[in-house]
């Protein structure tokens, strides 16, 4: 018989009765060697394992007729229990450490061997199966194939939401690293040696696997695994690793089930295996399909599980996720074929992707595009129920599980609405709609308290305004214009209250036992989506408040501390821009064009960036336009050079690139249109870029960007419909390029001059080119433009910017090698200007009938005529010049008799004049010209100047005083240093404009050091952070930090004590607050007193909130020694004075501010670095040393005066005591009686501030109630009463009226949360 002739090449009956029940004694987990000889024998024919196979085929099949095969077997004295052993012996052979090749094809042979005698029938009963072996057959697949072509990755660490549950950081303990360097390294020892496979020997290998899985399919057929959990988990994993081991080309078909033998792919033959394994012939329930589901979580998720280690990420590559699309497929064959059994898994499965999602963004977007698949297969109630789970999991303290739950909002948003089912209950209606999860998923994130989760937030909100789905963006509309919002916006509120929740073990449990996953959520977070509701019953409304407190949050996004959360926020207004959400106005447009100036360099690119998709959109809107040249053009000169690079690179894309000739222009060509608009608007509304736009044309110039075809090119639309935007570029280019056709250009200078109607924009372009090309004209060419110059500009009928061109060009075209030849020129003709000019003014100063028919418009022309010209002759200018000059500025007030002048002007110098403003005006600068070549004459009248901020009334001449003032600064900056507070006190100047010029200028001035910070100008220049302007106060602040602390690091810490003596108007120290100031100086930047405590925090916050630790450090010691220590030895009074300068110092130093970032906990680390732990313990061995003790003194005096700053004081003890418990509870050890006083006193303070705040919000309640009644009341009336606004916000006076502790009438926390209950009622 065959099937005999094969088993006896094993030599069963050679082997040991001894050695086969060893083997089956240590039960196959360890080998005794098998006998050399007979080893050898069996070894004579490769095939022998396959020869036995083949012969043993048959008797699997489940033919009845089939003869026993374990009866031939009894019958020919064969021992199943040696024949068992010898397979195990070649089966463990492929497990030891480096097998050969011959080893590796024995070992996978031997085990489709074993596994085809456990499909014969009888198996069982034969006891041939066993648990180890079995599980060592399936080990062997991995185990002799080679490492180096196939699975073996290198480990990524697993980061994902195990963080800190308060803060969301992804922290990492030391031992858990080492720990996983620990299994790194055991998996180094591991490594097998290197042997080497040839191609013939890697197929055969593979052949030898892909039959053994043959095999174990066809036993999974019959075979039932029931009852044993240990080899279904193998299978498992076996099955799942294959999954991923070799890639697949094509798809992977689930639908139509095929025969074993026809399956070859790797893959392919493992989803069948876990195919069978769902079926309920290997266990009861859904237990098998759970374990199957779990398994291939970790391949959705592009993990690698193993048994003994925590799952570690794969490296995203084509395999890997092609290995997670056949894994979504596979599941969502398995619940087309099993719903009712598979959706509870399903369900299950869900909710561990997302609770085990990493924070990176690629698994993110990978698992969220998983999730959105896997829910396309739930029906309604369960994907609504779903959806009510993932807006519990939305509001989770994790950051990874907030995120990843924009991800997934945003796919479902990408597919198609679901409409609810009749049977569905109407509480989990409301949850299939895309109006749910826009509202309180996405945006209610948008407030988030992480600012990663916000600026996450903000990105999914633009990315749903670009899905082909237009629910979404009916939804985002709904935003701005609904009182729906209302319910979201409470929920925003609340969402800070996720600091206090706490993680739940049970979620980390049934993460790793893969059940269903219940998240709870605070009681707060709770109580507002109650009141949010979900959308039913809200009655849309058309108002403005939506949009107006839309924008608001949108806007404090953009300004958000962090840079990430700027550049999301960008992006989102950006796209509410480009869809039409929310208007395209000037002010919504500046949003994105004032963020290219923003401190950060990437919120600066992404600005730009955001601007040129939105033009792009949008290319046609004008006030896009504009907003696009003012935002990318002045960044050009902006500090960093690749900020730089990125705008030459936005303005020559979009404009230089598109500079066609002529004939090659067509309108439809949206891109050459959009160029010659956005020149258009250079030329006219955006003129004030030019000196950027020229910087621009400058550093292309040198990069030799002006090519010979581009300037012909512009010269040809010299003739056409953008003549001006042509000779604008013209102009631009003519300094830094010699290809210009001279020909062309006279032409135009001659055709402007023969016109009878100027053109001021092409006239000055013109001209500008003529400068910048004079030295290359000839003689005669330029007399004649010189001849025709004289002609236009002694006519005085030319606008004033043609007359600046005009001698700007004229003094370009006398320009020669000899400085005396050049002089002799300018005398000529500028003096014969200079001279037209005086005999014009004096007919009209010196004549008594002059100014009877005064033509203000050309005494202005000549004034300015005068100046222009005066700055090239300064020899042709005489004394009875500037004495016209002053006649024009004479106040048109005289001094009421008796009254004191000002001490900048001892005496008035002048008559009354009656000019009027715009050539008082106009004169000024005309002066302040003069002064610039005229030393002597300018010490003269800058008292006037001084004397004209102090006491004039005009806003125009004021506002020209600064400018000149500020320009003399750079001519003469020692002789008008004395003139400095003069200037700055412009500072507090009524009209904004003067404010703004002088912050400006002083900047400037400051920037160049032609000025220093003496005396008060630091604090003067700080008092512009308070200004009633916004814009203001904002250029003040970044001026502060971005351009004087960044070159004077100390500037802040060096002038904050005094900044508390100046505001306070304290002048009783011998050092502080000692520089003078006169009475009206004092009174115009006083911040003393109640009405303005809310303004000196403001800037106190805004320099120590600018300070380093050590500065913090620092000034806390120099308060306690300059300020408590002279109050404490009674060096300073404590006067009525004193009580308010010292309730300062004492709620400043109860700012979180000024505390060190290791105690107040505001690092952005997880673990403060060791130099800030350092400065932390010195900071309190300092003040348990130095501090306390001088304010238990001070406690004991102000008891004794009974003074009101003794409450300020107990605030400050009640918040050190939080931060330094265990310090002062040793301090007060040797005085147990201070101790007890001090306990009790703050014991009541604390007792008498919670009366005061509920006091406060009884009244608020009662103001907000009867507000409410007279709302509800007035929208009874008609229409035409309606038409008054009516839904005003209770007024902050009314609310306030309630008497407060002094030091809550700041900021505190308690008004804070008044402020956010009314809110929310």
């Amino acid at each position: 018989m065959a099937l005999m002739r094969v088993v006896e090449l094993l030599r069963l009956s050679a082997v040991s009765t001894v050695w086969v029940d060893t083997i089956w004694d240590l039960e196959f987990t360890d080998i005794e060697p098998l006998d050399s000889r007979i080893e050898d024998e069996i070894k004579e024919d490769p095939e022998v394992f396959k020869k036995l196979y083949k012969q043993l085929l048959p008797f699997s099949s489940d033919d009845d007729s089939a003869q026993n095969i374990w009866t031939v077997l009894g019958e020919n004295e064969v021992s199943v229990k040696s024949l068992v052993a010898v397979l195990a012996y070649f089966i463990l052979g492929g497990k030891a450490k480096s097998p050969s090749v011959e080893q590796r094809h024995y070992s996978l042979q031997a085990s489709s061997l074993y596994l085809l005698l456990l499909r014969i029938p009888g198996s069982v009963a034969n006891k041939v199966f066993h648990q180890i072996l079995f599980d060592t057959c399936l080990d062997v697949i991995l185990r002799c194939w080679p490492q180096t072509c196939g699975k073996k990755r290198k480990k990524t660490a697993l980061k994902s939401s195990q963080g800190d549950p308060k803060t969301g950081k992804r922290s990492k303990s030391q031992k858990k690293a080492s720990e996983e360097m620990e299994i790194d390294e055991d998996d180094e020892e591991e490594e097998e040696e290197e042997v080497y496979f040839s191609a013939q020997d890697l197929l055969k290998l593979r052949e030898d696997v892909v039959a053994l899985l043959q095999t174990l399919l066809r036993l999974l057929e019959k075979f039932s695994l029931k009852g044993k959990p240990q080899s279904v988990d193998s299978c498992l994993r076996i099955f799942t690793e294959l999954t991923t081991f070799e890639p697949v080309v094509g798809e992977l078909s689930f639908t139509e089930k095929r025969d074993v033998d026809q399956l070859e792919r790797l893959p392919e033959l493992a989803y069948h295996g876990l195919w069978l394994l769902c079926s309920p012939t290997h266990g009861e329930g859904n237990e098998c399909r759970r374990r199957v589901f779990h398994r291939l979580l970790y391949v959705i998720l592009m993990m690698r599980k193993d048994e003994r280690s925590n799952p570690c990420l794969l490296a995203p590559s084509q395999t890997v996720y092609k290995a997670r699309d056949q894994a979504i497929l596979f599941i969502c064959n398995i619940v087309d074929e099993q719903p009712e059994a598979t959706l509870p898994l399903l369900k299950i499965l869900l909710q561990h992707i997302c609770h085990q999602m990493v924070e990176k963004s690629d698994y993110r977007a990978s698992g969220s595009q998983a999730v959105g698949k896997l829910m396309a297969k739930m029906p309604c109630e369960e994907y609504a129920t779903f959806i009510r789970w993932l807006h519990n999991y939305s509001q989770n303290n994790r950051v990874a599980f907030r995120m990843f739950a924009l991800d997934v909002t945003v796919v479902l948003l990408g597919v198609d609405e679901r409409e609810a089912d009749e049977s569905l209950i109407t509480d989990l209606a409301v949850y299939l709609s895309h109006r749910f999860l826009v509202h309180n998923i996405i945006y209610a994130r948008c407030s988030d308290i992480s600012p990663t989760v916000r600026g996450h937030a903000l990105h999914c909100l633009a990315q749903c305004l670009e899905l082909p789905s237009r629910n979404a963006t009916k939804w985002i509309h709904e935003i701005f214009s609904s009182s729906s919002t209302a319910g979201t916006q409470t929920l925003m509120e609340t969402a800070h209250s996720e600091k206090t929740l706490k993680r739940r073990d049970t979620a980390q449990k049934t993460a790793m036992t893969f059940r269903t996953i219940e998240l709870s959520k605070h009681k707060s977070i709770a109580a507002a989506s109650h009141h949010g509701g979900t959308g039913s019953g809200i009655i849309p409304d058309n108002t403005s408040v939506e949009y107006q407190e839309t924008m608001a949050l949108f806007k404090q996004r953009i300004g958000d501390p962090k840079p990430n959360v700027r550049k999301c926020a960008l992006e989102t207004v950006m796209s509410l821009l480009k869809h039409g959400v929310i208007l395209c106005s000037p002010e919504n447009l500046a949003i994105l064009s004032e963020r290219c100036r923003d401190p950060a360099v990437s919120v600066k690119k992404k600005s730009m960036q955001c601007l040129m998709d939105l033009l792009t959109a949008l290319h046609d809107n004008i006030e896009v336009q504009e907003a696009w040249l003012r935002g990318v053009v002045p960044t050009v000169i902006d500090s960093e050079s690749t900020v730089q690079e990125k705008a030459l690179e936005c303005l020559d894309d979009v404009i230089l690139k598109h500079i066609k000739s002529h004939g090659s222009y067509k309108n439809h060509d949206t891109s050459q249109k959009l160029a010659w608009d956005l020149l258009g608007l250079m030329c006219d509304k955006c003129q004030d870029l030019g000196r950027y736009f020229s910087k621009a044309f400058s550093v292309w110039s040198r990069q030799q960007k002006f090519t010979t075809t581009f300037v012909n090119n512009l010269i040809w639309h010299t003739e056409g419909d953008r003549a001006a935007e042509a000779w604008l570029l013209l102009a631009k280019v003519a300094g830094g390029s010699s290809k210009l056709n001279y020909g062309t250009v006279l032409e135009a200078w001659e055709h402007t001059v023969r016109s009878p109607v100027v053109d001021v924009k092409t006239t000055c372009h013109i001209l500008t080119v003529i400068s910048n090309l004079a030295a290359g004209i000839n003689d005669d060419t330029k007399s004649r433009i010189v001849a025709d110059l004289m002609g236009w500009l002694k006519g005085f009928n030319l606008p004033l910017e043609v007359i600046s061109s005009s001698v700007d060009a004229l003094v370009c075209l006398g320009q020669s090698e000899n400085v005396t030849d050049t002089m002799a020129f300018l005398n000529q003709y500028c003096g014969e200007l200079v001279s037209l000019c005086e005999e014009y003014l004096s007919g009209i100063l010196l004549n008594e009938r002059g100014a009877e028919n005064l033509n203000e418009e050309l005494l202005v022309k000549y004034v300015y005529t005068l100046g222009v010209a005066s700055l090239h002759c300064p020899a042709k200018v005489k004394k009875r010049v500037f004495l016209l000059i002053q006649s024009i500025l004479t106040s048109s007030e005289q001094s009421e008799e008796g009254a004191e002048l000002p001490a900048s002007q001892p005496l008035s110098q002048f008559k009354s004049s009656s000019m009027p403003t715009v050539v008082r005006a106009h004169a000024v600068i005309t002066l302040g010209k003069l002064c610039l070549q005229h030393e002597e004459l300018m010490v003269k009248y800058l008292p006037a100047f001084a004397r004209e901020l102090e006491v004039g009334k005009e806003l125009a001449v004021r506002n020209n005083v600064v400018v000149v003032l500020c320009d003399l600064c750079v001519r003469y900056p020692n002789t008008l240093t004395r003139y400095i507070p003069n200037i700055s006190a412009c500072l507090r100047d009524p009209e904004p404009l003067i404010r703004k010029q002088t912050l400006i200028m002083l900047s400037n001035l400051l920037q160049e050091e032609f000025i220093k910070w003496k005396g008060s100008l630091f604090f003067r220049f700080t008092v512009a952070l308070v200004d009633p302007e916004p814009t203001i106060s904002d250029l003040c602040e970044y001026c502060l930090v971005d351009l004087f602390l960044k070159k004077n690091q100390l500037m802040f810490s060096q002038h904050f004590i005094e900044c508390i003596f100046h505001f306070n108007s304290y002048e009783k120290h011998k050092k502080y607050n000692k520089f003078s100031q006169t009475d009206s100086e004092k009174i115009k930047f006083s911040l003393k007193g109640m009405k303005n405590q809310g303004k000196r925090f403001r800037i106190y916050r805004f320099l120590l909130k600018n300070f380093t630790d050590e500065q913090r450090f620092n000034i806390t010691t120099r308060i306690s020694q300059d300020v408590l220590a002279l109050f404490v030895d009674s060096e300073l009074p404590l006067d009525a004075d004193g009580a308010e300068l010292l309730a300062d110092v004492f709620d400043v130093l109860s700012l979180k501010e000024i505390k060190l970032t290791a105690i107040s906990g505001s690092a952005h680390a997880d673990e403060p670095p060791e130099d800030e732990m350092l400065v932390s313990q010195v900071q309190k061995k300092n003040f348990v040393e130095n501090v306390i003790p001088m304010v238990i003194a001070l406690k004991n005096q102000l008891e004794e005066h009974r003074s009101p700053v003794l409450k300020h004081l107990m605030a400050y003890l009640q918040v050190t005591m939080q931060d330094y418990r265990s310090e002062v509870k040793e301090l007060f050890v040797a005085d147990e009686q201070l101790a007890a006083e001090v306990e009790y006193n703050l014991k009541m303070y604390e007792k008498q501030k919670q009366q005061e705040q509920q006091e406060q919000l009884e009244q608020q309640l009662t103001n907000f109630t009867l507000a409410l009644s007279l709302s509800l009341s007035l929208r009874r009336r008609t229409f035409a009463a309606m038409l008054t606004p009516v839904g005003r916000r209770v007024s902050q006076d009314t609310i306030s009226s309630a008497p407060a502790p002094r030091q809550w009438n700041v900021e505190s926390p308690i008004v804070r949360k008044s402020r956010g209950r009314k809110r929310q009622l």
